[in-house]
């Protein structure tokens, strides 16, 4: 039996490879998997001009021959003629980003070295020439030496062209290429390639390509980056300061209108040390959780943030990861447990194990409020040079702390229990974009309504279970309630154990329930002095006033290193447990981050008493 003609669409991905697939085979297709993977195969029949039908192959998106993952296997076996029981196509059809020439004509030019017929299609060029960028494709054909046609597959321009070159390109394959060529070297050829296939760009294209020289330099993008990262964490108490005294005040006041209304008895303290003091404590700090959230915002949406993760990639090989990991990480700076999840793009299973041990320590929101309330209390208000206040400084410090444990931990984990190196790491760069306000607004009225709805829900269960194990049983005359209840003599237990780290009672305590979620530190805290107090003036002393008079700023200084390195809430623990098919690797990550948090917090103690603080 005569064997049809075959014709494999190969690409970058997001190169709208399967557009242009849909629209020249139409119906005429059919789905499956390549035998003994789980990656899809899409074939469909195309009519060439002479009449004769040639079965066409949509590939998966690939960045290069040398495989990283399973659809790039896949990819270079067929285009290799290497896949078992499938002969290798008989022309290949590159499909280019006209918008992202110079990226998608790095893969094109392994794929042409090979010396196999071969077409490129010029996709989605109308989108190029909306965004400003008018390219010849005489020029790009001239430099590829292999035939280019204009498409854009969504509207069916340049289908009948692309099907006429397919017919013809057997009968002029370019010349195979069989020196050795870098990667590097293909980039620096792209980049000249494009630049001369490029007739004309607008200002606005020129301006996006100027910055990306900036912002993706290795020198000065990681500058950069901190940078910004400084600034925000400075605006986090700048900016949320008058917010945080006004939802203070507000909360004050609801106190005191309770025990007025209110006669002195169990309901009185469960509503004022209980929901007020104790949940209170934790919602004052919504504006810096927004403020937080409205930065992170702007960078996604503007196209910073893919940029963020490519300029860190150098760092990230350094300790054995890759700029994939960095997404992920930079996730769990707003959550761990949607960071965790994200680990799934990840294709190496020892970077993706890496990354799931490593982003707890990246310091996510629900540990703002600790942080927000100990600095607040114990770093004074000042600046330390034109703009820069110590207490946004301090917090940066601790963000960055963070940031220097997962790397340390990642660089001793990818030496031994999850050894391995690094794998390569590419990726399409968005379009810079000035972000929505209506975006913006949604984004940040989303993370409020969490935040609310866990102070709400979480926070007030847990600080309520609190109040009743600090309530009872109740203290006799001359007794401390604190001492006596159920969960002061919990904390008595625990104190032995960190009394060596410079906590004392009340601060073991509050560890407890913060397992469950950070944020429940505060609350905690604010619940166990309300409780504590023996008169109304004490009742009345903010959170802030009352640790100055329990803490002395070692021990402050102690309870934040603390808070850096400790295991994350019990929700997280669960998505790595079925992240990892087993408790084998949650367990270990507890160990280690509560052994990091104990030798953090006994080291930064000890230290700040002998310098005398």
């Amino acid at each position: 039996m005569t064997r049809h003609r075959s014709a494999a669409l190969v690409g970058n991905p997001n190169a709208g490879k399967s557009a242009l697939f849909n629209a020249l085979t139409g119906a005429r297709q059919k789905i499956a998997n390549y035998p003994g993977v789980t990656v899809e195969r899409k074939s469909g029949r195309l009519v060439l001009p002479d009449g004769q039908p040639i079965e066409l192959t949509d590939l998966p998106g690939s960045y290069g021959l040398h495989a990283t993952s399973p659809d790039e296997e896949v990819t270079a076996k067929v285009i290799l003629g290497k896949h078992e029981g499938e002969a290798s196509p008989d022309v290949l059809v590159i499909v280019l980003d006209a918008s992202n020439l110079e990226q998608h004509l790095v893969f094109a030019q392994e794929v042409i070295a090979l010396g196999k017929p071969t077409v490129v299609a010029l996709n989605m060029i109308d989108l190029a020439e909306r965004d400003g960028l008018v390219i010849d494709p005489r020029a790009l054909e001239q430099a590829l030496r292999v035939p280019v046609i204009p498409t854009v597959a969504v509207r069916r321009r340049g289908l009948a062209e692309l099907s006429a070159a397919i017919e013809a390109a057997p009968e002029r394959a370019p010349e195979p290429q069989h020196a050795h060529i870098t990667q590097t070297e293909r980039r620096v050829t792209a980049h000249a390639i494009a630049d001369a296939a490029i007739v004309s760009e607008t200002a606005t294209h020129a301006l996006h390509a100027r910055l990306d020289r900036v912002l993706l330099n290795p020198w000065f993008g990681p500058a950069i980056f901190l940078a910004l990262m400084f600034v925000v964490f400075q605006a986090v108490f700048a900016w949320a300061d008058p917010f945080v005294g006004a939802l203070e005040d507000t909360a004050a006041a609801m106190g005191n209108a309770v025990q007025a209304a209110l006669p002195e008895s169990l309901l009185r303290d469960f509503l004022v040390d209980g929901v007020i003091n104790g949940v209170g404590s934790v919602v004052v700090f919504l504006p810096q959780i927004i403020i937080l959230f409205f930065f992170i915002l702007v960078m996604e949406a503007s196209g910073y943030m893919a940029r963020a993760a490519f300029i860190m990639d150098r760092l990230m090989a350094f300790v054995g990861l890759s700029g994939r990991s960095f997404i992920p990480l930079l996730s769990s700076f707003a959550c761990a447990i949607p960071g965790i999840m994200a680990t799934r793009s990840i294709t190496d299973p020892k970077d993706r194990l890496t990354t799931i041990l490593i982003a707890p320590l990246m310091t996510c929101s629900a540990r703002l409020p600790v942080y927000a309330v100990i600095i607040a209390a114990f770093i004074p208000n000042r600046t330390v040079g034109p703009g820069i206040g110590l207490q946004g400084l301090v917090l940066f410090a601790l963000f960055l702390a963070g940031i220097v444990g997962a790397m340390v931990v990642a660089l001793i984990l990818r030496r031994s229990v999850t050894k391995g190196k690094a794998s390569g790491f590419i990726m399409e760069m968005p379009k810079y974009q000035l972000p929505r306000i209506k975006d913006l607004a949604i984004g940040l009225m989303q993370r409020a309504w969490i935040f609310l709805r866990r102070a709400g829900t979480i926070i007030f269960t847990i600080t309520v279970v609190l109040w009743m194990l600090l309530s009872f049983p109740r203290a006799g005359e001359g007794q401390s309630q604190l001492e006596v209840s159920i969960a002061g003599r919990i904390a008595s237990g625990l104190e032995v154990v960190v009394r060596p780290i410079g906590f004392n009672h009340e601060m073991a305590l509050a560890i407890i329930p913060a397992m469950a979620a950070r944020e429940v530190a505060v609350s905690a805290l604010a619940t166990t002095y309300a409780v504590g107090a023996t008169d109304e003036d004490a009742q009345a002393m903010e959170l802030g006033d009352r640790l100055k008079s329990r803490w002395t700023l070692p021990m402050a200084l102690a309870f934040l290193a603390w808070f850096v390195f400790a295991p994350q809430c019990l929700s997280t623990i669960a998505v790595a447990r079925r992240e990892t098919n087993g408790w084998k690797w949650p367990v270990f990550m507890l160990a280690y981050l509560f052994a990091m948090a104990y030798v953090a917090a006994g080291v930064t103690y000890w230290t700040a008493v002998w310098a005398g603080l």
